[in-house]
């Protein structure tokens, strides 16, 4: 409980502000950074991995550089799931109603677990293909379908974890999550090496070690993080009796969720059709574009966290019937996030070539790395401008609008772009596709946005009529 207290004394719990009422920086900052170190802490894992299998064999990372948007295809498919549990969540505590929210977590983490376990056994059946047909080398698609098909069964430990950082944020509580996922990455680190390259008394499993290190770690984060909600003593908390499926309350996160899963697959899709053109050229620009990627989901992390900020934020204002403290939040994000990100992109404009070679020994790579990070970095500001606007619709549970949003940004602006250009100016229009989907993402948003859609979404209407002994009866409205 000591460790707790130091750091809540300098994040801050939800105990400390409301979301609610009074000022707006304050309880967003508070909110946010727990969620940033958060993230920083999931995106060590991908960067271990990186760095470790940099270390072992190019072939290596390439094979990585296929694997990680196949991992994150699939995570997308459910991730409605976790975006649904969070906003109801959300807007539930906002309003005032604990036995809803409690019974939306429970809930949502039972289907949670359902969608998992089906998503990792399909895709463990259909890896190798999958990457096949992504166009991984004879070298390479061995290596990164021995990754996939360890990630694939231990699908519903990543996506658990997932789920239980979702709840607890939509309650406001960002710093019991983010000392779980300290413990997990360090855990995760540490095994790296071993597994990867035989350490000590342990195997050489090559980039077959990163994943079983990768799933050890986080299936032992989970059952901590399910422990904390069972328990209740932080944050949102979860029952046995609330968990049994209910197809009804199923209709209700497939409504918020089936959008939020579009928005993310989409995402997942637009990384795995830029990779088949990517694999249309030599291993060292696949590395490079594994690289540039792992770079990129390091910068924007303020961006990702600031968003579930707001998202959090507008949720429990539209629970609490206080939509304009949503618009401002959502106005100050943007503001703040552009700037931040714009002067991270000046320093990664500048420093390309070091930031690439802590990945790889390999000249050729770092070169082409470089090329990749200089031809995007000063479009970072924009990405944070999208992501602000976009966390604001979902929490005022307009997942379809984040959606369309980023289908527009990737399906319609950079997929097409790089296709074309790739083939005449080579692997650089892959890299310009970046840059300017980004740019078109934040007019997109931010012009939708103006447009004052996002102020009609209402609290969901409870699932179930409970009293003081629990739940009396499920609601068959829809």
């Amino acid at each position: 409980m000591g460790v707790r207290s130091r750091i809540s004394a300098l994040f801050r719990g939800p105990e400390e502000f409301d979301l609610t009422s009074g000022s707006i920086g304050k309880p967003l900052f508070f909110l946010s950074m727990p969620i940033v170190v958060t993230n920083l802490f999931q995106t060590a894992y991908n960067l271990a991995d990186t760095f470790w299998l940099g270390q072992y064999s190019t072939d290596a990372l390439a094979a990585i550089s296929f694997a990680f948007p196949m991992v994150f295809l699939l995570i997308s498919l459910g991730m409605g799931i976790s975006v649904a549990g969070s906003v109801l969540v959300a807007q539930y505590t906002g309003a005032g109603e604990e036995r809803e929210a409690e019974y939306a977590a429970s809930q949502t983490m039972t289907f949670a677990a359902i969608a998992s376990v089906l998503l990792g056994v399909t895709g463990y059946f259909l890896v190798e293909e999958f990457l096949a047909v992504m166009g991984a080398s004879q070298d390479v698609l061995p290596m990164a379908t021995d990754y996939m098909e360890v990630i694939s069964l231990g699908l519903l430990f990543m996506f658990g974890f997932a789920v239980f950082v979702a709840l607890m944020r939509g309650y406001g509580d960002t710093i019991t999550p983010m000392l779980v996922m300290f413990g997990s990455v360090v855990l995760n680190i540490v095994l790296d090496p071993f597994l990867i390259f035989g350490w000590w008394v342990f195997p050489e499993l090559g980039i077959e070690g990163a994943a079983y290190a990768t799933v050890f770690s986080r299936a032992l984060a989970l059952v901590v993080g399910l422990a904390i909600m069972f328990r209740g003593t932080h944050g949102v908390e979860i029952h046995l009796r609330d968990m049994a499926p209910d197809t009804t309350y199923l209709r209700r996160l497939v409504g918020i969720g089936l959008p939020a899963s579009v928005e993310g697959t989409g995402r997942a899709l637009s990384m795995n059709l830029l990779l088949f053109i990517v694999a249309l050229f030599p291993d060292t620009v696949v590395a490079a574009y594994g690289i540039g990627t792992r770079v990129f989901s390091v910068i924007v992390l303020p961006a990702i966290a600031v968003a579930r900020g707001v998202e959090t934020m507008t949720g429990q204002n539209i629970g609490a019937d206080r939509p304009d403290r949503a618009a401002q939040a959502a106005g100050l994000a943007a503001k703040l996030l552009f700037g931040i990100l714009t002067a991270a992109g000046v320093v990664v404009f500048f420093l390309a070539a070091p930031i690439a070679a802590v990945f790889t020994t390999d000249p050729a790579v770092v070169g082409v790395a470089a090329q990749f990070l200089r031809y995007v970095a000063l479009t970072f500001g924009f990405i944070g401008i999208t992501r602000a606007y976009t966390g604001s619709f979902r929490g005022a549970g307009k997942t379809l609008t984040a959606a369309a949003i980023s289908v527009l940004m990737l399906g319609v602006v950079r997929f097409p772009i790089a296709w074309v250009a790739a083939g005449d100016i080579g692997e650089t229009g892959i890299w310009l596709s970046f840059a300017l989907s980004n740019v078109a993402g934040a007019a997109i948003a931010y012009a939708w946005y103006r447009r004052g859609t996002w102020r009609d979404g209402d609290l969901t209407e409870p699932a179930v009529d409970v009293d003081d002994h629990g739940v009396e009866a499920v609601s068959t409205d829809d």
